[in-house]
């Protein structure tokens, strides 16, 4: 589109004033002590949609970040630097910093209430005892979608943090990548289609759930 200019001229509109923008968080721990490691499935979706995107992350305030668009939709991928305990302090400042709407905040966690392999999408919803998630809630509320990455919880009573702190194996991340690459479709989703359309498209794609792991609040 192109208006005149009071001398006549044409001009185009910056086309960025009028694009929609989106923050999409994986979160994890960084640090290459802490790569594969059960706890950074977030990361690891993040990274499977840069790859596919052919972009990369750069190191800025409170995270990794990494930029792209679709569509005309301006999106944002972050990866926290502040630890798991501490997301809230990275996904506050970058919904502030580039004004974004919490409905267009979309967190990416790790989840041992479900399978491995399988997935939950939510527009919103407690923590579920998931200290980032519980971070992000003190600071910003529950209101905004999750993505919830089954880790499984084949570990022995007390044992969680070693596990969740574990690395998948070889077996395991071959379970684990369909769901990474139906979570990178599943982002492009949440971003063109909006939240309720991407759930009702996509948590039917999950690994089938027993009846009593499909109780993820």
């Amino acid at each position: 589109m192109r208006i005149p200019s009071c001398g006549g001229s044409a001009h185009e509109i910056p086309r960025v004033l009028y694009m929609d923008k989106f923050l999409i968080v994986g979160l994890g721990n960084p640090g290459v002590e802490y790569s594969n490691t059960r706890h950074n499935a977030g990361f690891m979706v993040l990274d499977a949609f840069a790859k596919a995107s052919n972009i990369v992350f750069e190191d800025k305030r409170y995270g990794f970040v990494a930029e792209t668009t679709l569509k005309g939709k301006k999106i944002f991928l972050l990866k926290p630097t502040t630890f798991m305990n501490l997301s809230g302090n990275a996904v506050r400042y970058w919904l502030e910093k580039e004004k974004i709407a919490q409905e267009r905040l979309l967190v990416i966690s790790d989840e041992v209430a479900l399978p491995l392999g399988a997935f939950r999408l939510k527009a919103n919803g407690s923590n579920g005892g998931h200290n980032g998630l519980g971070h992000i809630q003190q600071l910003i509320g529950q209101n905004y979608a999750r993505l919830r990455m089954g880790i499984g919880n084949d570990f022995p009573r007390g044992m969680q943090i070693d596990w969740v702190l574990g690395r998948f194996d070889d077996e395991e991340l071959s379970v684990l990548q369909p769901a990474i690459d139906t979570a990178v479709d599943l982002i492009k989703s949440f971003v063109l289609a909006g939240v309720n359309i991407t759930m009702n498209a996509f948590n039917k794609k999950s690994r089938p759930l027993k009846k009593e792991e499909g109780q993820v609040q």
